[in-house]
């Protein structure tokens, strides 16, 4: 049954659009269930609830949506289960989209029409490897017929098919020749393999294309297609919001808000614009925008933002912006705008090969101009470093990807395994990441020492039983935890901002902040006197008295992860200099930052995501390799500035997708073994190097002075590669040693 919601459209237009069969709830046969939330020319908006709960069909829904020339951009909103699409007006009635969209979505829905992998992906399946090898290994087949075997074959046949397979790389030195304008080891290769296949070395050639060509393939499958998967925060909003015109109350579309108008919010609703409270009170969840654990209390001529939720309380919003333009737009804007790096490796030992281009060209050409030897020149030719540093280095790469996985660690490129063994500064988001990112109780102290704390936590247990609120919730675990008996709770009444009061066993009880204890008569200082450390440990608190007499605090926190202390000492050890980032107020920043040994310039508080990304920036400007870790929306922005990225697996899904690296595990134990890895292949890669340029320089000086036979300098030069190679593969078959991780 396709269900429809149209919005502002008249009945004719509505049965235009669905046709009338649906508008009277005749069922359709359709493959994916669907219906159009909202519609208007070149654009509509589709609830798909299949979205919700089955992600390979959203990959194949957008991969078939870029396949419709009827399609010019299409939206994906999992969260919410729906899609919004912009198409070509032109020649598309109503009832021809309707068609369209029913083909496009049932397509989508058979998951043997399409692989749930991206076509452009690197990570393809062994078929595109076949389809780069296949011209190199028939060549080489027949090379070696025709050759060893004695086949009787057509040398023109084979060299036709040597310099079919070998168009790839005339293609690259044809590039670097002319539109770059330098001469890269791609000219020297398509030198040597022309001038051996024109003496009728062809094995010699076929062999050099072939092994070519796997370096490509390999060090294109470590690639990393750097294309965000970010979900559309502004349509994860409700569809509708309340505002207050001409002193009526009447709910429109979001698209339609204005600035000047007046929102009206309501307990357990989305703020959806930006703005400043002129009426109300409420108690603010802005850990969505900003990371902040616990809500915080909005007065009026105070700012609220869009995408942050009301947990208590209403409120009317002054709106300032709308859309794209409030923070929480800039946010995915800034994720959009993020740069975007080369995915392809680039080392130190790559560069070193190119430089050798020239004198290996200018040597052998003069071997040739001294000798008329064409064979010695080749060989000069085909003793070059580039084709084992292109075989051994990516299969480093993949190895190590290969060894981190198997710790729970995905690792996305090549690149981002290079950047991360380079880290010298990393940077953590603290609530969720460093932290647990729930609200724990710490301490519980009393004003005398008659008093039992647990009588304490029993009380306020009573008075914050069925409230939705992470303090309250909070103190229910803690005394659940105890096993304490929570008594019943009779009348009561919640102030927004201060407390609550209620009638437990026949007493009057206050639970709440120092303001509100205050404001209902309550002398604090019995409890001052006796913890002085209660106003300077930095821990939140709510105090709990019983009829107007003070019993005791609760202080609360968002606790370290249990691995945070330790994980950050090794990270020191590697020479990493450690920032802490927050939304979190300035105090109890500080007050994890002292626990975690972090000095306070490198603490850096109350900071919304353009902020985060300044502090990014303003660390590469210092000439660090920066890594950020965070796993929260908020954190976006920052993941996609910093030189590599690091979230969680049960991160959000913007951060899990904009992350280089994803601890899986949902450890940061994890963090250490993938710097470990990283810096261990890249000492592997540094070994490569001279496994590859020993045996090619010894070559090379008996090629220029005594002379050798192409296929002699063949063999040394993929001999070295055949041995860096298998060194490559050293991270997947041994694990780092136990000093290296620590």
């Amino acid at each position: 049954m396709v269900q429809v919601a149209l919005t502002h459209r008249s009945r004719s237009k509505q049965e235009s659009i669905l046709g009338a069969n649906e508008i009277e709830g005749t069922p359709v046969n359709l493959a994916v269930p669907y219906g159009v939330v909202h519609w208007m020319p070149g654009r509509v908006r589709v609830r798909v609830p299949r979205l919700s709960c089955d992600r390979p069909y959203g990959r194949r829904l957008q991969r078939a949506a870029n396949r419709q020339h009827w399609i010019l951009d299409v939206r994906l909103n999992p969260a919410a289960g729906c899609a919004i699409v912009r198409y070509r007006v032109e020649g598309l009635s109503p009832d021809r989209l309707r068609v369209a969209l029913e083909r496009w979505l049932a397509r989508a829905g058979d998951p043997q029409a399409d692989d749930d992998r991206d076509p452009d992906s690197p990570d393809r399946s062994g078929e595109s490897w076949l389809s780069e090898l296949k011209l190199p290994l028939l060549a080489t087949c027949l090379a070696i017929g025709a050759g060893p075997l004695g086949w009787s074959i057509s040398p023109v046949a084979i060299a036709s098919t040597i310099a079919i397979a070998a168009l790839p790389v005339a293609k690259r030195a044809i590039v670097s020749l002319c539109a770059e304008r330098r001469v890269n080891i791609d000219v020297l290769d398509s030198l040597a393999i022309s001038i051996t296949t024109i003496q009728g070395h062809f094995l010699t050639s076929a062999t050099m294309v072939g092994l070519i060509q796997l370096g490509e393939a390999i060090r294109n499958r470590t690639a990393r297609s750097y294309h965000h998967e970010a979900l559309d925060l502004l349509s994860s909003l409700a569809r509708f919001a309340w505002v207050e015109r001409g002193g009526e109350k009447q709910q429109v579309p979001l698209e339609v808000l204005e600035v000047g108008d007046t929102v009206i919010v309501y307990p357990g609703e989305q703020i959806p614009v930006d703005g400043r409270i002129l009426r109300g009170k409420a108690l603010v969840d802005e850990q969505k925008l900003t990371g902040e654990s616990i809500p915080a209390v909005r007065s009026p001529g105070e700012a609220v933002y869009a995408s942050t939720l009301v947990r208590s309380g209403q409120i009317y919003v002054l709106t300032e912006r709308t859309g794209a333009a409030t923070l929480a737009g800039r946010t995915m804007q800034l994720l959009q705008n993020a740069p975007v790096c080369d995915t392809r490796m680039e080392n130190y030992a790559a560069k070193i090969a190119d430089r050798a281009v020239m004198p290996a060209l200018l040597l052998s050409g003069a071997i040739y101009a001294l000798t008329r030897n064409a064979a010695r020149a080749a060989s000069i030719l085909t003793l070059d470093f580039a084709t084992g540093i292109r075989v051994s280095v990516p299969t480093t790469v993949m190895a190590a990807l290969s060894a981190a996985g198997r710790h729970g660690v995905l690792i996305r490129s090549g690149r981002a395994l290079e950047q991360l063994a380079q880290v010298d500064a990393i940077v953590f988001d603290k609530t969720g990441t460093l932290t647990q990112g729930d609200v724990a109780i710490v301490g519980v102290k009393t004003a005398e020492a008659a008093i039992d704390p647990m009588r304490v936590v029993q009380l306020a247990a009573a008075g914050e039983q069925r409230i939705t609120h992470p303090v309250a919730e909070a103190v229910m675990r803690y005394a659940n935890y105890h096993e304490l008996i929570v008594p019943a709770r009779g009348e009561w009444d919640y102030q927004v901002g201060f407390g609550l009061s209620a009638r437990v066993e026949g007493q009057a009880v206050l639970v709440g902040s120092d303001r509100f204890m205050v404001k209902e008569g309550v002398d604090l200082d019995p409890l001052h006197d006796r913890h002085p450390d209660v106003l300077t440990a930095g821990y939140p608190k709510i105090y709990v008295a019983c009829d107007r007499r003070l019993l005791g605090v609760i202080q609360y926190s968002d606790p370290l992860r249990p691995e945070t202390v330790r994980v950050l000492e090794k990270l020191r050890r590697f020479g990493a200099e450690i920032h802490m980032l927050t939304g979190d107020n300035c105090q109890r920043a500080a007050t994890v930052a002292r626990e975690l040994d972090i000095p306070p310039s490198h603490v850096h508080a109350e900071a919304f995501p353009e902020h985060k990304a300044e502090v990014i920036g303003r660390l590469h400007d210092r000439g660090k390799t920066v890594a950020f870790v965070g796993d929260g929306l908020n954190d976006s922005a920052a993941l996609a500035y910093a030189d590599v990225s690091i979230s969680f697996g049960d991160g959000s899904d913007v951060a899990r997708e904009t992350a280089d690296v994803v601890l899986m595990k949902n450890n940061l134990y994890g963090l250490v073994e993938a710097v470990a890895i990283a810096r261990h292949a890249k000492q592997i890669i540094a070994q490569n190097t001279g496994i590859v340029a020993l045996p090619n320089l010894s070559g090379l000086a008996i090629a220029a002075t005594v002379g050798m036979n192409p296929m002699t300098a063949t063999a040394i030069n993929n001999g070295s590669s055949v041995v860096a190679g298998v060194n490559g593969l050293r991270p997947v078959l041994i694990a780092p040693s136990k000093s290296d991780r620590e």
